[in-house]
């Protein structure tokens, strides 16, 4: 075994670790709209659920280049956000709207990306995501010293491809969405194995 301390790390080398380590994680692939009408779209793989009444999920938004993200002023500034769960087939794309682009440009436009209306908020929903949830924001919680900030939403309405989701058993198929995982640097998977055991409850 070797051991590292967390005093000898800066901020980038602990974040390589740590991505290293806590594998694999979901991806939020978030659609928001500025003030201004532009349309952003981004990944986030510090991604999780927080509660399930009501249903309330968590996304954590580091800032660069000495300020917050668009996707983090976006929400901040209307107080709303969507997360799409992007399917393998979308990788490239996903992949590409991480780049860094000024504030007034569109990623969605970029990529040439479909999109749908959202149901109870502004910002659009990514047409051909399996799974697209529309968040009102609940808070934004800072942590440590290096701009991490987790944002709180609320999820206002799901939605679902039909293949995804038995309405009547509200039980999903985490296979038929096919979702995209995150490791460390510039690494993804595909779900792999899956193993039914029984159930304790």
């Amino acid at each position: 075994m070797q051991t590292i301390l967390p005093e000898s790390l800066d901020a980038k080398q602990a974040y390589k670790l740590l991505t290293g380590v806590i594998v694999p994680r979901p991806i939020a692939w978030v659609s928001t709209i500025s003030t201004d009408g532009v349309t952003n779209l981004a990944p986030f793989s510090y991604f999780t659920s927080v509660s399930n009444k009501p249903p309330m999920v968590g996304i954590n938004i580091g800032q660069e280049y000495g300020g917050r993200k668009d996707t983090a002023r976006n929400i901040l500034e209307t107080q709303e956000f969507v997360v799409n769960v992007a399917a393998w087939q979308q990788l490239e794309d996903l992949h590409a709207s991480a780049d860094h682009h000024p504030p007034d440009t569109s990623e969605i436009e970029l990529l040439g990306l479909a999109t749908q209306v959202s149901t109870h908020i502004k910002a659009p929903r990514i047409a051909q995501a399996p799974v697209q949830m529309e968040c009102r924001f609940c808070q934004m919680i800072p942590f440590g010293t290096g701009g991490s900030e987790f944002y709180v939403g609320e999820v206002v309405a799901f939605h679902f491809r039909d293949d995804v989701i038995d309405t009547e058993t509200l039980r999903i198929n985490s296979l038929a969405i096919e979702p995209i995982c995150r490791l460390g640097g510039p690494f993804y998977a595909a779900l792999g194995e899956v193993a039914k055991m029984r159930s304790r409850s």
